[in-house]
């Protein structure tokens, strides 16, 4: 690993209008890019409500509340993420497979370890072990990348490819997995199994619902967590040639592929592997209120169910606002609640460098005569 700062490089990320720069912030302080805005501290949480762990859907309505969607997923939760008060679940402590919505448990646990602008030269035994299918962003042995340009690959491709070589820089596979689980347990997320930190399908590594909302929430108190996770397309750098585009494989975020972008979209990760299906953390914000949502293998509606499940979720949360009792809280199994994001985003600050839209990265790739494949280089296969 090479220490150094490097002059300013032509990759960056691209925002969906302001969502890319919007951090929410604890109510005490700005969040800090770099900054773990939630440090392990004081004795394990005691146990939460026993509501969330009751079997099937459990909600408080008032008279006056909207009825809940008809959702087919085998989970799901909606919770405040000011306050962490969960509005309604179903399943919510249920273990399942997490795809690469795990992804968002490594981002907390190594994004405050590694400074962005460190340049890396990745070797061939850090590319070693990646899965059979599994998504790749194009991180090419003996190539030098920015770590902020393997963050990108994480959080736009769901690069297996960058969380090998992320895991490497931060003390090799095994030790990253045993410390996301010290996270874990930190944020009191005590459903959470991890064994291989991309979220690869490995027997015995589940999380639920509720954990997954516990790690957007504390991501989107991290200035760089939320603008990574709220980028929509960025130029990555090129293997011995230009850079190339890529586009974020959250529809919610992007409104591609057929998928209606959210109003007030923020982010956070989307997964997909051959046993947990398709699986979603998604943020949003509307009049000063952000809600997270959890969505694990909806089983009706095909490949597009699990944004139209958390779109409905979303719609009923923000209905529901004053209408319901919370069932429980993100801060439940803790021993000291953290504070939720303030209902005022805070910039994160920008790398100073030129900012690259996906109609000029398209242009750089044809200029290079590179195929349209090669602009949107995404693998959908076992994993996403």
């Amino acid at each position: 690993m090479k220490i150094g700062f490097t002059a300013r490089a032509l990759v960056s990320a691209c925002a969906l209008g302001a969502a890319g720069l919007l951090a929410l912030a604890p109510a005490s302080a700005s969040a800090h890019p770099g900054h773990d805005p939630d440090p392990p501290r004081g004795p394990r949480a005691t146990p939460p409500p026993a509501l969330l762990y009751r079997s099937g859907t459990q909600v408080r309505p008032h008279a006056d509340a909207p009825a809940l969607p008809r959702l087919s997923a085998r989970s799901w939760l909606v919770a405040d993420a000011g306050s962490g008060e969960v509005l309604a679940a179903h399943e919510a402590h249920r273990p399942l497979p997490p795809a690469s919505t795990l992804k968002t448990l490594f981002a907390l646990t190594v994004l405050p370890t590694l400074p962005a602008r460190v340049p890396h030269t990745v070797r061939p035994e850090e590319l070693a072990g990646i899965g059979p299918g599994s998504s790749l962003v194009g991180v090419a042995a003996g190539r030098t990348y920015r770590v902020a340009d393997l963050w990108r690959g994480v959080f736009l491709s769901s690069g297996n490819d960058a969380v090998r070589v992320l895991a490497a820089l931060n003390g090799g596979w095994r030790a990253t997995a045993a410390r996301m689980q010290e996270k874990a347990r930190a944020l009191g997320a005590l459903d959470t199994r991890v064994l291989s930190p991309d979220g690869y399908d490995t027997p015995g590594q589940v999380s639920s619902a509720y954990d997954l909302a516990v790690f957007g929430r504390a991501g989107l108190r991290n200035a760089d967590f939320a603008r990574y996770c709220g980028t929509a397309e960025a130029l990555f750098p090129g293997a011995g040639g230009p850079p190339y585009g890529i586009r974020n494989t959250n529809r919610l975020l992007t409104g591609a592929d057929g998928v209606a972008r959210y109003p007030g979209a923020i982010g956070v990760k989307n997964g997909y592997t051959t046993e947990a299906g398709n699986t979603l953390v998604a943020a949003a914000r509307r009049g000063g209120r952000t809600l997270v949502v959890t969505v694990l293998n909806p089983r009706a509606g095909g490949g597009h169910a699990v944004y139209e499940e958390a779109s409905a979720l979303l719609d009923w949360g923000f209905g529901a606002a004053g209408r319901v009792e919370p069932v429980g809280s993100l801060d439940g199994r803790r021993a000291r609640p953290g504070p939720g994001p303030s209902a005022v985003p805070v910039v994160a600050a920008a790398p100073p460098e030129r900012r690259v839209g996906w109609a000029e990265a398209c242009a750089i790739a044809g200029a290079a005569g590179m195929g349209a494949g090669a602009v949107s280089l995404v693998t959908r296969g076992r994993t996403e």
